[in-house]
């Protein structure tokens, strides 16, 4: 099980010694441009020109980008366009948030190995509750379950 560390600061300023990962949800639609994005690419154009040159998007795909000498962006596609869907229960219409906790569970997975092997760290805002509606405990569940390196948790 992993360590979950908060601080306060910026998840693209990550701390510490040694490999990091930088970890953040996108969507499957190609949309680019609102939320942690802009920091990222405000710092580094890498990411958004590998997400954008990307043929398909699958919920649960992950692309980890090199874009220091010891940081790499992961964009997890686990988001279901940008904008919430709707279904009915028990007669009533109700919204569901674009985020696919299924896709976070598994791109952090494939994050988690790739940090494994390589003896990095993970680094995150808390994905997953901002454009992508998602609920923190949840996410932080998931990270609890699948994550066996320590997880810095950011908030600004």
């Amino acid at each position: 099980m992993a360590n979950i560390i908060y601080l306060k600061g910026d998840a693209t300023a990550p701390v510490g010694d040694g490999k990091k990962i930088i970890v953040h949800v996108c969507n499957n639609i190609g949309a680019w441009g609102a939320g942690f994005v802009l920091a990222i690419s405000k710092k580094w154009k890498q990411p958004e020109a590998q997400y954008r040159a990307l043929k398909q998007r699958h919920l649960g795909d992950v692309e980890i980008v090199q874009v220091e000498d010891d940081i790499w962006v992961a964009n997890m596609i686990a988001q279901e366009g940008t904008k919430p869907g709707f279904i009915t229960m028990k007669g009533n219409v109700v919204p569901v948030p674009p985020i696919r906790y299924g896709a976070v569970r598994a791109a952090l997975a494939a994050v988690n190995d790739a940090a494994y092997r390589s003896g990095a760290t993970i680094h995150m805002p808390r994905i997953g509750c901002g454009l992508a509606g998602g609920k923190w405990e949840e996410i932080e569940s998931i990270v609890r379950d699948v994550m066996s390196v320590d997880v810095y948790v950011y908030d600004l």
